[in-house]
């Protein structure tokens, strides 16, 4: 489990396919302290290090993630939020982020408030987006506004901007989200009815 609260961002370094599934190499400030089975959070996808050596870490991404993520868009040089899972004594700085994707959004603007963005999103299709509500973007916890229907926008103050890779988004980009686990289990009950 995670809280959508970025720790660093690593940068790909090697990519690699064996049969249907993708190897990253990252190397990143938190690498040499990553374990092999350790889960960690890579744009907000939960995967699991299978090695660590030299500054970095490798992963593996099956078929399945890499068609529901962004992770396919992923070149060499490219910036990855990276989040290890919470401690059980931790603090939820964030929201309860499982660091399974649900769909992918696409960057529709980016506006410059003179100190913070704001940056809108629409979304493949209609989600479970709720206005003041929280949402993880490529692993980032964040609070929706503006919501109609696919479109919603959230503000990045200069903290975010610069410790996670928005500052490497454009007009055009594609994010990973994931809705509020808590919204998700009220829909499930609702609509079971």
């Amino acid at each position: 489990m995670f809280t959508g609260i970025v720790e660093t961002v690593g940068k790909v370094e090697e990519i690699s396919e064996e049969g249907t599934n993708v190897h990253f190499a990252i190397s990143s400030s938190i690498s040499d302290e990553l374990k092999i089975d350790q889960s960690v959070s890579h744009n907000g996808v939960c995967l699991t290090v299978t090695k660590v050596e030299g500054g970095k870490h490798w992963v593996t991404a099956i078929d399945e993630t890499m068609k529901k993520s962004n992770l396919g868009a992923l070149k060499i040089d490219s910036r990855v939020n990276l989040e290890r899972c919470m401690k059980a004594d931790g603090r939820f700085d964030g929201h309860i982020v499982q660091g399974h994707v649900d769909t992918t959004a696409v960057v529709k603007k980016i506006k410059d408030e003179a100190g913070s963005w704001v940056f809108t999103f629409e979304l493949e299709k209609e989600g479970l987006v709720v206005e003041k509500g929280s949402i993880c973007i490529n692993g980032t916890s964040l609070t929706c506004f503006n919501v109609e229907k696919k479109i919603f926008s959230v503000a990045i103050i200069p903290y975010t901007f610069e410790h996670t890779n928005f500052n490497q988004l454009a007009v055009g980009s594609t994010v990973n989200i994931e809705f509020d686990i808590i919204g998700k289990y009220i829909h499930l009950i609702i609509n079971k009815n």
